[in-house]
């Protein structure tokens, strides 16, 4: 692929909203990780005594270890999250965008 067929693609309205889509999605479940993250730290900052709270009087869990749990799940539910959107669309768009340029 020659520069010039480069710069007709960095220069499409298609490969334009492709940029922004993905900017987009990137964005949105990164701040949803770094929201819970920091909601997790804050939690353990100031209120302490609510993580210290155990599931049930015969238990020895507190609620901070399914707390915890949970984050790290969300974290890999996110990232699977992306990787399927960028499967199912941004591919389907990239190869589009590729095909109208090799004619």
């Amino acid at each position: 692929m020659g520069s010039r067929s480069k710069k007709d693609i960095f220069n499409s309205k298609e490969f334009k909203s492709l940029v922004k889509r993905k900017s987009f999605v990137s964005w949105l479940l990164s701040s949803i990780t770094l929201l819970t993250y920091f909601s997790f730290i804050l939690l353990v900052a100031f209120f302490p005594e609510v993580l210290g709270v155990r599931i049930s009087d015969e238990s020895i869990i507190t609620i901070g270890i399914p707390i915890g749990v949970s984050i790290i799940l969300l974290a890999f539910t996110l990232t699977g999250i992306y990787v399927l959107i960028a499967n199912r669309k941004f591919d389907q768009i990239e190869r589009i965008i590729l095909k109208k340029n090799n004619k």
